[in-house]
């Protein structure tokens, strides 16, 4: 059987190196970790032995791909950039040297009043990208910020400091965006997101696809010879990776949306390959050689992300859950469902569960990660506990036949591992639980049951799932499957199918959901419409419209 691996130009190079390394337990020895180095082309000796690159010589716009911020903490922000003179090269167009950046936090958009100022350096071996971590802030600040390389001045990103941990702070307004295949539409949701008032963005997975994107940008129509033909193949490599998010990155309106708000990441699985498991590859095939490929992706993840020092790769490895907090008004455990997750059962896709999917030993998140989560509730003194994640959390039955298939990608192919999670909310004493999702290019409002199987059950949280930002084309309001699906599923409260974003507005009342939509994204500029909103109550989880 032909794989992806053998289609790809890369697959002997990743074979040659494979043999290096054997199991995964042993890319923690030095040995295999320098051979893992060289397989994603950084080199050992780490970032010392670059010479240094005059900014002053720089001759074009090195910040080509924009400005973020992310992860907002109550006395810090991350600021990130990358420089890039020639974004579609794979050196981006500088030399393998390190390059001095100017950074400037102000409270003012035109720096009048700049508050923090320092240096940091784009080193090559990170793909002259830059992660500044800027402390010694005021709690619930909104601030400016800019870079500057030579005589080259980056856009202006906006960005703000989480409240006091002890602050009874009254709203927080969030929005959550995912899966943005680039050859499957424009990215207008990011435009009109970018505009809105939100405090806070969390983007829930498939920033990027490791799928090929064509000479006219797919259905973004382009004229002929656009994109280089370097993007016409499936992503393997770091190079592979890096191109990858400069293409992405080089989007107006994705920029835009990064320089208007801070973001909180997470990835699922197109970061790296379609329904990875762990160290399982989607079509098989050996772990070693897979994970010399999730070691290039992640490497690239934490590159051209605002994350901060602790989800730096250590190889194949990063510890992306982590936990922020919005004053005392929210707590956000912010998970990562593909990197711990046992293999999906029945061969994945959708089918019957059965022994397999309900073995009581199959985890979604992982031992450690999941006592993490329920370790973090029990200490919890926040009004909101809020789980943003990758896959839909909550029972979806296909159709009303009984049984009925389930997706063995979500949360339904780890009935057990959702079990355990919920058990673990109630004894923690949750009462407003909510669930941010991603992954199905569809908006979904759910009531979260403490039994799926009994639709009398109590309603214990809360799911919000956004749909997509250009995944799927225009999509629908009403997908072939509306019918089947909701009459399935009578905890099932909102759907729709056309692309866009969803935006919550945490209170000390309530919460209001509204599910947001533009009309196309194979061509640009549609306007957007709030196509459903709800409200959940303090104390009485479930939704309601508004």
């Amino acid at each position: 059987m032909t794989t992806a691996h053998d289609r790809t130009p890369h697959a002997t190079e990743l074979r040659a190196a494979a043999r290096h390394l054997g199991r995964r337990r042993f890319l923690t020895v030095t040995g295999a970790a320098a051979a893992l180095a060289f397989s994603v082309n950084l080199p050992a000796a780490g970032t010392a032995s670059a010479a240094e690159l005059d900014a002053a010589r720089l001759d074009a716009d090195p910040f080509t791909l924009g400005v973020a911020s992310g992860d907002p903490l109550p006395d810090s922000v991350l600021l990130w950039t990358r420089l890039a003179p020639v974004p579609y090269q794979a050196d981006g167009g500088l030399p393998a040297k390190r390059v001095d950046v100017r950074w400037e936090l102000a409270l003012d958009e035109r720096f009048r009043r700049i508050v923090r100022r320092g240096w940091d350096t784009a080193h090559p071996e990170f793909q002259h990208t830059v992660h500044v971590e800027v402390g010694h802030l005021d709690p619930g600040r909104e601030y400016y910020y800019r870079f500057r390389a030579g005589s080259w001045v980056s856009p202006v990103g906006r960005t703000r400091t989480a409240p006091d941990p002890s602050s009874r702070t009254r709203e927080l307004s969030l929005a959550l965006v995912s899966c943005q295949k680039y050859d499957e539409g424009y990215y207008t949701a990011y435009r009109h997101l970018a505009q809105d008032d939100v405090d806070v963005v969390f983007h829930l997975g498939d920033y990027l696809y490791e799928y090929p994107v064509n000479a006219t940008g797919g259905s973004r129509a382009y004229p002929g010879g656009t994109l280089p033909a370097l993007f016409n193949h499936e992503t393997t490599t770091l190079e592979d990776y890096r191109l990858r998010y400069a293409l992405y990155k080089s989007d107006p309106d994705l920029r835009a949306a990064h320089a208007a708000h801070p973001f909180v990441v997470t990835w699922d699985d197109h970061e790296t390959e379609n329904n990875y498991a762990d160290d399982v590859p989607e079509d098989g095939g050996p772990a070693e050689e897979f994970l010399i490929r999730r070691a290039a992706a992640y490497r690239a993840y934490w590159e051209n992300m605002p994350l901060r020092r602790p989800q730096l790769p250590d190889g194949p490895d990063l510890k992306l859950y982590r936990r922020l907090h919005w004053g005392r008004l929210a707590q956000f455990d912010v998970l990562d469902t593909r990197q711990y997750r046992s293999n999906q059962a029945y061969g994945d896709g959708w089918q019957f569960p059965g022994p397999e999917s309900e073995d009581p030993r199959r985890t979604l998140t992982g031992d450690a990660q999941e006592r993490w989560l329920i370790n973090g509730w029990r200490r919890s003194d926040a009004l909101w506990n809020v789980v943003p994640q990758q896959v839909t959390f909550s029972l979806r039955n296909q159709n009303s036949a009984v049984p009925a298939k389930l997706s063995m990608d979500s949360w339904d192919g780890y009935p057990a591992s959702r079990d355990r999670v919920l058990a673990g909310a109630r004894a923690a004493g949750v009462e407003n639980l909510m669930v941010l999702t991603g992954d199905v290019h569809v908006h979904y409002g759910f009531d979260i049951k403490r039994d799926f199987a009994d639709p009398d059950s109590p309603t214990v949280g809360t799911e919000i799932v956004t749909t997509s930002i250009a995944t799927g084309k225009d999509g629908s309001a009403k997908p072939s499957n509306y019918d089947d699906l909701t009459a399935a599923n009578p905890h099932l409260r909102f759907y729709n199918g056309l692309r866009g974003y969803a935006t919550v507005r945490l209170g000390r009342d309530q919460a209001r959901a509204d599910f947001k939509t533009v009309s196309r994204v194979t061509v640009p500029g549609a306007p957007l419409t709030v196509s459903g909103s709800f409200v959940t109550e303090v104390g009485e989880p479930g939704l309601k419209p508004a």
